[in-house]
């Protein structure tokens, strides 16, 4: 059995403690049994990112009637969308994957693994142990237990993500961000879109303005069956018929070529056998762990998707800075979730951090708020967005910003200046009496500041 300072499962941003722990002078193994780069690089927020530009950049054209440009003849090459992202993931995968070829720490087992003792852990033939362990091992698609849907040749994200052939027809289920991204996706692309949601609006977890609003726009776009519950899946050929009914019985039988399951996350714990460690996981598998990211047991440690916090890239990497430190240096920190902030890739896009107005009125907090129209700018006159608007809720005695929500046109930039400001304990007026450049877009926070009562 070979001894380690520290194991990292998982190459996501554990990766990142691995390094930082190796060149602290520590011995390191990490475990693989993927791709390396985790979910984000592989499967998750970057080769997605690069699909939704082609989408971004085919609504362009789609909407440039409205600044008096016709684009009468175009074509999409959807093969070409596909081999440009894996061109831009796949290399940069391999790359991290042969640097291990020339070094000796951290040392990579690419397989799979279990814990076979409380801090033992047999990584494909061999028997590994360390005193710190870190579980990074991220999540999976969650997939629902509706009849028929095993073996009737449905996708994930995964899948998605390099599918060859475009959908005619796709639908949908799940009415999350992973769906409206996609949804977006293929969508600008020319496919027919059908989103089946259980719950009454599509983004639930928004703030409600945001998921109203945004089911509304969608709603004109693809067909959404809000509020209806898939109950059966049937296959005849090549088409699948999703069989679902809404709150009052109707029935309605949905049909398309291609059918994506997006409803959920699953945490990656279930392969680890870690009722061997102690390590305690909630009903939901997600690991268990306390403000400094350790577990019920003692010098294992775990981050990302696999603690069901905060399912963000962004947030994993935040964590890992956090990771490294309490397991290398004696000073523990607590983790500082202040701000986390959250945005989906779809059109309108939509971005939001802190509380919803919602969350506020059932806590019974004295708040003020307000909404602010893009085309109450002129820079969203400019670019003819319609429906944006920024929403800013505010403490009313303390007069901090307890939540910013923004769905329009490059909402995942402008929110960064409500972060800062959030983030350094900053008052609404620091944003109210902060200079904007007139007339970009960001005015829109500014006036919404400008407009708190």
């Amino acid at each position: 059995m070979e001894r380690f300072d520290l194991i990292v499962i998982g190459s996501g941003s554990g990766l990142d403690v691995a390094n930082a722990a190796a060149e602290h002078g520590m011995k390191v193994a990490i475990i693989e049994k993927d791709r390396m780069g985790g979910t984000c690089l592989n499967r998750g927020c970057i080769p997605s990112k690069l699909l939704l530009h082609s989408a971004d950049v085919m609504e362009t054209i789609h909407n440039a009637y409205l600044f008096g440009i016709y684009v009468h003849e175009y074509s999409i090459d959807y093969p070409k969308i596909i081999e440009r992202v894996n061109g831009i993931v796949d290399p940069e995968s391999s790359e991290i994957r042969k640097a291990f070829d020339n070094i000796k720490n951290p040392r990579l087992f690419p397989v799979q693994c279990r814990f076979v003792g409380q801090k033992e852990i047999q990584a494909g033939d061999s028997v590994i142990t360390s005193d710190k362990i870190l579980i990074a091992c991220g999540a999976r698609p969650s997939i629902p237990k509706i009849e028929g849907l095993e073996g009737s040749g449905y996708i994930t994200s995964t899948e998605a993500l390099r599918l060859k052939i475009q959908p005619k027809v796709l639908t949908i289920l799940g009415g999350g961000y992973i769906a409206c991204e996609l949804a977006h996706f293929f969508g600008s692309l020319g496919t027919k879109i059908n989103i089946v949601q259980r719950r009454d609006f599509l983004l639930p977890n928004e703030d409600e303005d945001v998921y109203k609003k945004f089911t509304d726009i969608f709603s004109k776009k693809y067909h959404v069956y809000a509020g209806h519950q898939t109950y059966k899946i049937r296959k005849e050929g090549d088409t699948f018929h999703v069989l679902a009914r809404d709150g009052k019985g109707k029935e309605a039988d949905i049909e398309s070529d291609q059918l994506l399951v997006a409803a959920g996350r699953t945490p990656n714990t279930d392969t680890l056998d870690l009722e061997k460690t102690g390590v305690k996981t909630n009903e939901k598998g997600y690991v268990i762990v306390d403000e400094l990211l350790e577990t019920s047991t003692r010098g294992i440690f775990a981050l990302g998707d696999v603690i069901g916090r905060y399912q963000f890239k962004h947030s994993a990497n935040h964590e890992a800075q956090y990771a490294f430190a309490n397991i290398v240096h004696d000073k523990k920190m607590a983790v500082n979730y202040e701000a986390m902030p959250h945005a989906v890739f779809s059109s309108p896009q939509v971005a939001g951090v802190g509380r919803t107005e919602q969350d506020l009125r059932r806590n019974k907090i004295d708040y003020m708020r307000s909404v602010y129209p893009y085309s109450g700018s002129a820079m969203g006159q400019a670019i003819e967005d319609r429906e944006g608007f920024v929403k800013l809720l505010v403490d009313r005695n303390t007069r901090k910003i307890l939540g910013c929500h923004i769905m329009g046109t490059d909402a995942s930039v402008l929110v960064h200046e409500v972060l800062v400001a959030m983030r350094s304990g900053g008052t609404i007026d620091a944003l109210a009496n902060t200079i904007f450049i007139h007339p970009a877009l960001s005015e829109v926070v500014a006036r919404a500041a400008y407009a708190v009562q």
